[in-house]
């Protein structure tokens, strides 16, 4: 992430540890898994204190909720841009979802990991706040899709949000479930796109 040249240059050294902390633990977690990193170690490989590791994320949970949710707010924007000009209301979204997918399941025990501390992680975590944010952002995107030929506005018509709300459980169980850790992104995704198609009717 570049710094502001309006930034100082105590708040580009912050910055510049927390790019550090953020890489050495994407890093450590796609290699071996989160439960076999330390943070110790992801204070090694971005070379600062531990002390200081716990200053951006007080534990190993919300040092993967970092990590997950800069790749799940990447995934999601590219999610969203696909979908843009997909007309069928189930296309659109698995055209959000997929990429979404994709990013969790890149290491699947993170994943699973990332998902648990969404749903159980402290409320007053500020790397959990944003999960839950990205996950609002995700639920108000697939409304819009299922209300673009409502004539109202589909963000306030409840039972778009509530089918929207459906989407998002199923998404999070069809990648969080044990019996599908061993499946592939086609195989959840196909899974996904046959529930949500049930939902709506197709």
């Amino acid at each position: 992430m570049s710094s502001s040249p309006a930034m100082s240059r105590r708040e580009r050294n912050k910055q510049d540890k927390l790019d550090r902390i953020t890489t050495a633990a994407r890093d450590l977690f796609a290699e071996y898994g989160v439960s076999e990193v330390t943070t110790q170690q992801v204070a090694d490989r971005a070379d600062v204190g531990t002390g200081t590791v716990f200053l951006y994320a007080k534990n190993k949970g919300e040092l993967l909720l970092l990590v997950q949710n800069s790749d799940y707010a990447s995934a999601l924007e590219r999610g969203i841009a696909a979908a843009a000009h997909v007309v069928d209301p189930v296309e659109a979204v698995m055209a959000v979802l997929m990429p979404v997918v994709e990013c969790n399941r890149k290491q699947i025990e993170n994943g699973r990991t990332y998902q648990r501390e969404v749903v159980f992680g402290d409320d007053t975590e500020p790397h959990r706040r944003e999960a839950l944010s990205l996950a609002a952002r995700t639920e108000a995107v697939v409304a819009e899709i299922l209300g673009r030929d409502d004539d109202d506005d589909a963000t306030h018509h409840p039972d778009r949000q509530v089918q929207a709300h459906i989407v998002s459980a199923i998404l999070f169980l069809s990648m969080a479930l044990t019996a599908n850790a061993t499946k592939s992104v086609a195989d959840v995704a196909a899974e996904i796109e046959m529930q949500i198609g049930v939902l709506l009717g197709r």
